[in-house]
């Protein structure tokens, strides 16, 4: 094995010396000289925070790309899934399936709208929820009462289910909708990493109820923060606009605000970089499955190894981010890989710690999580930016 990681940091010194880096980051945004003249332009406008003409436009090139009927934009991904729980209906101490291999949003969203978390277990292959144990475990866990799915120790209702497209890949998210059709669990979806990504030509995020997406500074495109609810209900993303303002009625100047809103509007000079992105998006997508084709090469001799994680079938993933997967064999080595190429500024990194190993997430109620258990020891990220290849 030390001879396979001498091999993969000389791969990678290569890399830097050829682009005459310092170090190899995880992902980096590549901001440009046109990401620079429309941010003057917004600042000359005057029009910097919530109100202005880039958010609307922003809103239209999201929806012309993901084809979603409505895209209501927001401060970022955490968000847009802390709204998406409202707008499903989510009532407090109802639960809501969270996978345990994941970012923390999901969780922190759920817990924000005083809801449970409930964790539940992922495929090996790509990371998504695990369809089979899923079915299984509410077959043998859950009830029907008045049209509801009910946890049967807790007695709560399971009001819905977070699907994450993991890294960029989709999840088995067909399989999945129709598991939560049987139990009558509404979907959102979290395809924060997914912008670019599609399942048999259909956009990720637009399959469930709700779908949110993030442009944070380590996303394909950023708008430095930011994110993005998409939905094809008109009434979902009308209360959407609302929640996501400060549920003001339109009147010319009275303050009139009918309900609690959260005012998580993306702020103009936010979106004026999200449109100048855009026009790279698939650009940088081209570019991210050239860099998965220079590593599946190379990697080739490694399979004793490792595995590269590569696209489900039938889908074209964004491949946000670059992934092995250790050969169990090898999983205590994890720590080691990663310090070797941190020496020599390489910065790949873990997968995150398991949800449910998380302090404050202890407490709330989870399935067998064997393979999350499992993932967790195996997973490392590579260098994923786009100015890579």
């Amino acid at each position: 094995m030390n001879k396979v990681i001498r091999d993969l940091v000389v791969f990678f010194k290569k890399r830097l010396k050829k682009l005459k880096l310092k170090n190899l980051p995880l992902h980096e945004p590549i901001l440009t000289y046109d990401d620079q003249k429309i941010l003057s332009k917004c600042i000359k406008s005057g029009y910097v925070s919530s109100i202005g003409d880039y958010v609307k436009l922003f809103e239209q090139k999201l929806k012309k790309f993901t084809k979603s009927k409505f895209v209501i934009t927001t401060v970022n991904g955490t968000a847009g899934l802390q709204i998406a729980l409202k707008l499903i209906g989510l009532k407090k101490n109802e639960e809501v399936l969270v996978p345990a291999l994941s970012f923390i949003a999901a969780p922190n969203s759920v817990i924000y709208n005083h809801g449970i978390p409930h964790f539940v277990d992922v495929e090996k292959n790509h990371f998504g929820v695990h369809p089979k144990k899923l079915e299984n475990y509410l077959k043998n866990n859950t009830l029907k009462r008045n049209q509801l799915c009910i946890n049967k120790k807790t007695q709560r209702v399971i009001r819905a289910i977070i699907i994450v497209h993991v890294f960029g890949h989709s999840a088995e998210i067909k399989g999945l909708i129709k598991i939560a059709k049987k139990y009558n669990i509404k979907i959102i979806e979290d395809a924060a990493e997914a912008l670019g990504s599609f399942n048999n030509k259909k956009h990720l995020g637009t399959f469930g109820d709700v779908g949110v997406i993030s442009f944070n500074g380590n996303k394909i495109i950023t708008t430095g923060g930011g994110g993005a609810i998409l939905t094809n209900n008109k009434l979902m993303a009308e209360k959407a606009y609302k929640l996501t303002t400060t549920f003001r009625k339109n009147h010319k100047w009275e303050y009139i605000h009918d309900e609690l809103g959260y005012n998580f509007r993306l702020p103009n000079i936010n979106a004026a970089l999200g449109i100048s992105q855009m026009k790279k998006l698939k650009k940088y997508i081209n570019s991210k499955r050239k860099l998965f084709k220079l590593y599946e090469n190379f990697f080739i001799n490694y399979n004793k190894f490792f595995s590269l994680v590569k696209e489900p079938k039938n889908c074209k993933s964004n491949y946000w981010l670059q992934t092995i997967i250790l050969n169990k064999n090898f999983s205590s080595k994890k720590n080691h890989i990663l310090n070797e190429f941190h020496k020599h500024g390489i910065l790949i990194r873990p997968v995150w710690k398991s949800l449910h190993k998380q302090k404050f997430l202890k407490k709330y109620p989870k399935m067998n999580l064997n393979n999350t258990k499992d993932l967790e020891k195996r997973i490392i990220n590579l260098p994923s930016s786009s100015y890579l290849f």
